[in-house]
């Protein structure tokens, strides 16, 4: 085959769980010859897959004006296929199909016009205008490429059902042990990603001032911040608790090793235009892992948690809510056990890489 395939993103990380860990190891597996253009500290080469570093840009602002660099870059590489990953590399995916002809893959992680409506950084008098805006410009855009791939159904529902092709953002299930052990001591609660009020830190933190002292829960939160006032809040009320542990960041297989100890997993997003529809990938990595979940009672979620008993929903808004659900679990540790033990069943059977990885390749085929 030997079908040279170059994928941008000015915003991701190098070892983003979607881009490197499942699409790009699965083209390379597949014979195609990858090379990703990223944010990392130097060029080299990892599991076949060719890295071009990009410099982490210190604002906003220079990552915006870094596309340039991303596109020059990528011509450089003469790619077969070019894969972008970010709204701002737009502009640079057209220049890339008008200036080599070559196939062109806009690949959507999130509904951004919904996710405008949220920005604190933009006027909130101009968001909604923004968002129609943005909207249009982007289905327009998806005209010139060759294929849109996004990561949820109604994400799609913003392109031409002809090039708009779901590859869902579920987990690698070699990458993740089922939990061996339930009944090992007392209830450790957990929470992975992004620490910021999208992701309901602010009300999982208020809950565990709620549970009752007699179950002896725990809460691990591991992640990062990615506002500093936010981070200095949430880390001042955590030093008031005993039973919040704050981990960082952490390396993934750190990170499957931790959710082992783990006995419930949270993922509590308050209701905002960009989460309701979303498919949280961590909600999965619980499941897979075989930890029954707490999460908002939005329909999707309530439709995938409750139709498959793994687990419950709760108002993302309400602490005393959230708390409730823990004592209940906690109060039936063989409920606990069968709800965890249902949402790896779940994993094993539909919402897992290995069946989009087929429908990746598939949408690569077509090309």
């Amino acid at each position: 085959m030997n079908k040279r395939v170059c994928i941008l993103t000015s915003a991701h990380l190098m070892f983003d769980p979607r881009i490197f860990y499942k699409q790009a190891k699965t083209l390379v597996e597949a014979g195609y010859k990858v090379t990703i253009i990223s944010q990392h500290n130097k060029s080299e080469t990892v599991d076949g897959i060719n890295i071009i570093a990009l410099p982490k840009p210190t604002s906003r602002f220079l990552r915006m004006l870094s596309t340039m660099k991303v596109f020059v870059l990528a011509l450089k590489n003469k790619a077969d296929i070019y894969h972008f990953h970010d709204p701002e590399l737009i502009p640079t995916g057209i220049l890339l199909k008008l200036v080599t002809g070559s196939k062109v893959i806009y690949d959507v992680h999130e509904d951004y016009p919904k996710a405008v409506l949220t920005k604190n950084w933009l006027p909130s008098a101009a968001r909604k205008t923004i968002s129609l805006l943005f909207e249009s410009i982007e289905k327009l855009a998806s005209l010139f490429f060759n294929r849109v791939i996004t990561a949820t159904k109604s994400i799609a529902k913003h392109f031409k059902k002809s090039i708009a092709t779901i590859v869902g953002n579920y987990p690698i299930l070699k990458h993740i042990r089922a939990k061996q052990e339930y009944n090992n001591g007392n209830p450790v609660l957990i929470y992975i990603g992004g620490l910021n009020s999208a992701n309901g830190i602010g009300e999982i933190v208020q809950s565990m001032k709620l549970i009752n002292a007699k179950y002896n829960a725990k809460l691990l939160l591991v992640g990062r911040f990615s506002d500093k006032d936010y981070e200095s809040n949430i880390l001042s009320a955590i030093s008031e608790l005993s039973n919040i542990e704050y981990m960082g960041q952490q390396p993934q297989i750190t990170v499957f090793n931790i959710l082992q100890k783990a006995s419930i997993g949270f993922t509590i997003c308050p209701p905002q235009p960009n989460s309701i529809d979303a498919e949280p990938n961590k909600m999965f990595e619980y499941m897979a892992t075989g930890l029954p979940v707490i999460v908002s009672n939005f329909p999707l979620w309530k439709e995938i948690v409750e139709d498959n008993k793994c687990g419950i929903t709760v108002n993302p808004l309400d602490p005393q809510e959230i708390a409730r659900a823990v004592e209940y679990l906690c109060s039936n540790p063989e409920l606990m056990e069968k709800m965890g033990r249902n949402g790896r069943k779940t994993v094993m059977g539909k919402y897992n890489w290995g069946n989009e990885s087929k429908i990746l390749l598939s949408v690569y085929s077509s090309l």
